[in-house]
């Protein structure tokens, strides 16, 4: 049989490259991460147990700067790498299918979220709170980066990121996987506290967000199993998407 949820192979030679310490130390430490080539200072370069046999640059601080973008936060390490292998969602459900059958991880579910900066924080956020992983789509969705890589802090390379075509079909398959799909929506009734305290420990959460503006599309609302909405003030309008994301982890976690 087909397995479904796969993204499509990333174009070969699409190298992108990592900058700062805690993304390039994660790259180089995941030994499902090729690292093609290494610039760095002398006294940054000191601190790493570099494999003898990866291609090593020493450079100065304002030739570093030349290879990222202007003002990046280099701190002295760019590293060129291979993009990480495609992800199967298939695999990653019969790989949460060993978790604690009373303390499932949730997973992330994001709807054309396409701010680097915003995905790497989830990114982070996932791991900070032992996430299964993140699910996007493939093309609404932003490519491994430098920027993506500084703003999810070595969790690039440390929680599985799973690319689908279509992500309706991808959250069925959640759902016949056993996954209680819950929406983030302003617009619903009620609370994701509410919402989870009708749902045993047991049942894993797949939290579904939205892009900031436009929030869920109409089709993605339709496959989830119900809406919720956080308990934030009228004072604000709604959250960042990465916020959101890390306050509905936190809620998932601690129910």
């Amino acid at each position: 049989m087909a397995r479904r949820g796969h993204r499509p192979s990333q174009t070969q030679g699409n190298r992108p490259r990592l900058w700062g310490r805690h993304a390039v130390t994660a790259a180089l430490a995941n030994p499902e991460r090729t690292v093609r080539k290494i610039w760095g200072t002398r006294e940054a370069l000191s601190s790493l147990n570099l494999p003898p046999v990866l291609p090593v640059v020493y450079a100065d601080a304002a030739d570093l700067g030349r290879l990222v973008p202007s003002d990046a936060p280099h701190q002295g390490l760019v590293a060129e790498v291979d993009p990480l292998e495609d992800v199967w969602l298939g695999d990653l459900l019969e790989q949460g299918s060993t978790d604690d059958p009373e303390r499932p991880r949730p997973l992330v579910v994001l709807d054309q979220v396409t701010d680097p900066h915003n995905v790497g924080a989830i990114l982070r956020s996932a791991a900070a709170f032992d996430a299964l992983g993140i699910v996007t789509q493939d093309r609404h969705a932003p490519p491994e980066s430098g920027a993506l890589a500084r703003a999810a802090s070595g969790a690039l390379e440390t929680v599985p990121w799973v690319r689908v075509v279509n992500l309706a079909r991808a959250l069925e398959e959640m759902a016949e996987a056993g996954s209680w799909r819950i929406g983030l929506t302003g617009h619903a009734t009620q609370t994701l506290p509410q919402s989870l305290a009708d749902i045993g420990p047991s049942r894993r959460i797949a939290i579904v967000l939205g892009a900031e503006g436009e929030g869920m599309r109409q089709n993605t609302e339709t496959h989830c199993d119900e809406l919720a909405k956080l308990p934030i003030s009228a004072k604000v309008e709604s959250l960042n998407v990465s916020n959101a994301a890390a306050i509905a982890l936190y809620a998932v976690t601690v129910r």
